[in-house]
């Protein structure tokens, strides 16, 4: 269909009530992974990049990175029949973002929420005023999640404040909200049962009526952590967020599920595995393959829980 931006598929799906995936890529496997996925489920593709993948990929140099990116998930957009786009996850560095915004992405997100309330949202308009500008939509974080996945770190959890998210979007004027409420960053999210604060998350949502962000939102499936483990791996009993908690979500008002953790535990499963099943295989074509397979499988589950299959 096209690449296009961002905010064409979340106000899309903020209107008619479903969920979209954000998916984190690190190579071109994840993106053929995540655009097969797409193009089977008839699904709209979010794809991500942390600011970790622009520096990998452009080999140090961040701006080579996005142009990288950029140019990968266009030529991929133009030859399918669904809209894809593609996002700056958590962007602290003025660099990284800038970098993105002049290569073309469809959207950035600007994460000040370490900060206090009134820099976040001086730091955010900043960024939104330069990002519209070049028909770039944005999305910002209110609320801090602990936990640690590439280059995001933090020790405890602060959940929104809903009244200072209704501040926040109406004098930053951000396209979308990661709001903090209860998950939290990579593969060990919880110690018991997972709970997340719906009551707030609703409040949030009735207050500020954009589309909202859920992010450290990987369920940790058990199906690829067994494979995983059975082939040499050890995630220490990680958890994540279940699929009918992430229905939940979708219910009271979350337009955007971003998944980095389950995506790479999936493809790791799938590269132990291979490699342990063919010691003498050394064609990486070959056992990449496997990896994407399963890489794509967690993708189109995601998919059929939040609800995008046939949405485009």
């Amino acid at each position: 269909m096209a690449y296009v931006n961002t905010k064409v598929i979340l106000d899309k799906a903020n209107k008619e009530g479903y969920g979209v995936g954000a998916f984190n890529v690190n190579n071109l496997e994840f993106i053929h992974a995540i655009i097969e996925a797409g193009v089977e489920k008839k699904s709209p593709v979010i794809i991500q990049t942390s600011q970790g993948a622009l520096k990998y990929a452009g080999d140090g140099d961040v701006y080579r990175g996005a142009r990288l990116f950029v140019k990968m998930v266009r030529e991929f957009a133009d030859s399918v029949e669904i809209p894809v786009a593609l996002n700056l996850d958590h962007g602290s560095k003025l660099e990284n973002i800038m970098a993105c915004i002049q290569a073309g992405y469809s959207s950035v997100m600007i994460d000040a929420s370490h900060s206090p309330l009134e820099e976040n949202i001086a730091i955010t308009k900043d960024i939104v005023r330069i990002a519209h500008a070049a028909n770039v939509s944005v999305e910002a974080e209110l609320g801090q999640l602990a936990g640690i996945e590439d280059d995001v770190v933090a020790e405890h959890s602060v959940l929104v404040d809903p009244n200072e998210a209704k501040r926040f979007v109406e004098e930053t004027k951000v396209d979308f909200l990661a709001p903090a409420i209860g998950t939290s960053h990579g593969a060990f999210k919880f110690k018991g049962t997972a709970k997340l604060d719906f009551d707030r998350l609703k409040e949030v949502k009735e207050l500020t009526k954009i589309p909202l962000v859920l992010h450290g939102a990987s369920s940790v499936v058990q199906e690829m952590v067994k494979i995983a483990e059975a082939n040499g791996a050890d995630f220490g009993g990680s958890k994540g967020v279940p699929s009918d908690i992430l229905k939940e979500t979708v219910k009271y008002g979350i337009n955007k599920v971003n998944t980095d953790t389950d995506l790479r535990m999936a493809y790791i499963a799938g590269l132990r595995e291979f490699l342990n099943n063919n010691p003498k295989e050394f064609d990486p074509r070959k056992y990449f393959a496997t990896a994407k397979e399963y890489t794509k499988k967690v993708i189109m589950d995601r998919m059929e829980v939040l609800d995008s299959v046939g949405k485009i």
